[in-house]
């Protein structure tokens, strides 16, 4: 009797700990929201999704029928009863509703329905974000299924997702360039010193292309072929060799399908309002960065990061503007959501802290 009580306790323990490990597993969560796209971080996994912001509902049911790069395929391409949404604008959220529903269907693909245990969750935000669009991220962000939902300024993330070590007192300079905004900021000692936000990133140069080619050629594209022209033959700086590649879309004239050789030289041109804005950005702020930290940027170098950031030749760019050297992160996309996942290592710390903000805690 005493060696089956034994044995049973054993068990119970075993199963207790292995409980243990299933409670906390995969249960921390890191989401990059961002404009254009969703990046989710899973401690323990690394990232495990990576998604356009798009989803489409039938207008008529109100019924959600695609989400991510199935739904992104139907962007100018549906019937007058679904529309193809994308909720978030300029890097905040546009769309509360629909902005849920998205984050509730990525949540659910990435750890599953039945969840015993809510998840916590570090959400990305630009760092010029009001307190009225932080209190909808979380939110949102609560009402798709998290227990309790942190934030993290988008330059503290990617900085740590680029190596650098934010905690010492020196000074480094982050350009993170997304779809909806672009995020400067000097940061030393885990905090930001010196930062400023731009509405001016992806999604206005991929407006720029469109308006462009409705001007010049008197063609109509849509916004992925625009993202098409803006990856392949994109330019922020002049090319020693040029490159051109075939576009279609509808001629404005006769209303008939046309299809026109653009070359890089037009595009660098289309994007140059735009770029020059973000170049005028990273210039100001340096312009108030104190000296000590200046002069720690000056050794260290420019870091850039996002998806805006590999947009051909905008390294040499800020360079040539700053006179500074410019490393461009590896892994620029996800830099990011890979910051966000080291953050999630301090959860604890920011829970003791008592803060819906993460700031030198990686």
């Amino acid at each position: 009797m005493l060696n089956n009580r034994r044995t049973y306790i054993e068990k119970l323990n075993k199963y207790m700990k292995v409980g243990k490990k299933m409670i906390g597993f995969g249960l921390n969560i890191g989401i990059d929201l961002g404009t254009s796209s969703v990046l989710v971080f899973v401690k323990g996994k690394g990232i495990v999704l990576q998604e356009p912001s798009v989803i489409a509902i039938d207008k008529n049911t109100n019924q959600i029928l695609a989400v991510g790069e199935e739904a992104r395929r139907m962007l100018g391409r549906t019937p007058g009863n679904i529309v193809a949404i994308k909720p978030l604008k300029d890097g905040v959220i546009s769309d509360y509703d629909i902005t849920e529903k998205m984050l509730k269907y990525f949540i659910h693909k990435t750890i599953g329905r039945k969840l015993f245990f809510k998840p916590k969750i570090i959400v990305c935000v630009p760092s010029g974000v009001t307190e009225v669009e932080k209190r909808a991220v979380i939110d949102a962000t609560n009402e798709a299924g998290a227990k309790v939902t942190y934030l993290i300024e988008e330059p503290i993330a990617s900085a740590i997702g680029a190596g650098i070590d934010i905690a010492q007192p020196n000074g480094h300079m982050i350009v993170d360039i997304g779809g909806g905004t672009t995020d400067i900021a000097v940061i030393s000692l885990g905090g930001i010193v010196v930062n400023t936000s731009i509405k001016i990133a992806g999604d206005r140069f991929d407006e720029a292309i469109v308006r462009y080619m409705r001007k010049s050629h008197n063609v109509m594209i849509g916004e992925r072929t625009a993202e098409n022209i803006k990856i392949n033959i994109g330019s922020a700086y002049a090319r020693e060799e040029q490159v051109s590649m075939g576009v279609r879309g509808r001629n404005l004239v006769s209303g008939l399908p046309v299809n026109i050789e653009v070359k890089s030289e037009e595009i660098l041109g289309a994007l140059e309002e735009s770029v020059s804005s973000i170049a005028d950005a990273v210039h100001s702020v340096l312009e108030r960065t104190p000296p000590e930290l200046a002069a720690d940027i000056a050794n260290h170098g420019i870091f850039m990061a996002g998806g805006g950031t590999l947009l051909w030749g905008f390294d040499k760019l800020i360079e040539k503007r700053t006179g500074i050297a410019v490393h461009i992160a590896q892994n620029a996309i996800s830099c990011v959501a890979n910051g966000t996942g080291a953050a999630l290592d301090s959860m604890d710390m920011l829970e003791r802290s008592g803060s819906n903000r993460l700031e030198a805690r990686a």
